[in-house]
């Protein structure tokens, strides 16, 4: 199970680039799954996430909360900010703009621990930042797409509060619990968690691009532009954050990956939910949901990379 879990971990990206270039080029192959299950794969990584924590792991939300607190307070002020000037700049239509809100507005996304730990970064601080940004999401999330789009569209802050709950934060919740109270147990399927984790966000991501093919075909290269920007803006301005706090570099890739990278299931599955009548609105979650993987493999890479020739220096 540990050879498989660094064959998943190494080829992560190829592997969901392939599933997503699949499902979008021979859309039939994929549509077997539902869009519906979207919800319970992203609860599904959701609860093995809270396997993956303890109570220990919110510490450092109170030994070093000045960093916790200026990474929660860049994610959700620099993406939705990035989000909606790129959509603006780039005069996306109404629906394709929602979506690319939902993505800015969410929190930082489970994969961001994974791509921090590869990147040889703060660990502690990104699963920190995930955990507090997590919680934050079912008051923050609505009422920043609220506040960015209520000029244009209606915002269902109700709905969003659910969906985050339901798929976010009760999963998690329960994985933390179970993982308190029979913690011999979860110990033992921890090593199958990152595969079942990289198995549903296939699942999620062939879902959603294939039964959304056409719209993305037919959306051209401007969204997928504003989607690329966006999460490579976000890990410049983390990087740069950080810097500009004088943080050592560990924590500055923290930073960068943790707010680069969305929780963008959760804005595809707030897309269906809150704006039922936007079909567009999925896309950009579902074109985020494959990108971020492959430049977060990247990324870990070129800080591995980097990291190296310091040495040497």
């Amino acid at each position: 199970m540990k050879a498989v879990n660094r064959f998943v971990g190494k080829y992560m990206a190829a592997i969901v680039l392939a599933i997503a270039a699949l499902a979008l080029f021979l859309p039939k192959s994929c549509l077997w799954i539902q869009t519906s299950w979207v919800n319970y794969l992203l609860m599904a990584v959701m609860f093995g996430m809270g396997l993956t924590m303890k109570l220990g792991d919110f510490s450092v939300v109170f030994s070093r909360p000045k960093d916790v607190i200026i990474g929660c307070a860049a994610q959700f002020l620099i993406m939705p900010l990035l989000a909606f000037l790129l959509g603006k700049a780039f005069g996306l239509e109404k629906e394709l703009m929602v979506g690319v809100m939902l993505v800015g507005t969410c929190p930082g996304g489970t994969a961001s621990n994974v791509i921090t730990y590869l990147s040889k970064g703060d660990v502690a601080l990104s699963v920190g930042m995930t955990s507090i940004n997590t919680l934050l999401a079912p008051f923050l999330t609505p009422a920043l797409t609220y506040l960015f789009l209520r000029t244009s569209v209606d915002v269902n802050v109700r709905s969003m509060i659910l969906s985050i709950l339901q798929v976010v934060i009760i999963p998690i919740g329960l994985g933390i619990l179970i993982n308190k109270l029979f913690g011999k147990y979860t110990e033992k399927v921890r090593d199958a968690l990152p595969v079942v984790s990289v198995t549903a966000i296939c699942l999620i991501v062939a879902a959603v691009v294939s039964h959304n093919s056409e719209k993305i075909l037919s959306t051209g290269a401007v969204i997928f532009a504003v989607v690329i920007l966006h999460n490579l803006l976000g890990y410049a301005c983390g990087f740069c954050i950080g810097a500009l706090f004088r943080m050592d570099r560990p924590r500055r890739k923290a930073l960068s990956v943790e707010i680069g990278m969305q929780n963008s299931g959760l804005a595809t599955t707030l897309a269906g939910s809150a704006f039922p009548d936007m079909s567009m609105a999925s896309v950009p979650g579902a074109i985020f949901s494959v990108w971020h993987n492959i430049s977060g493999a990247v990324l870990a890479a070129v800080f591995r990379r980097t990291d190296k020739k310091d040495t040497q220096e």
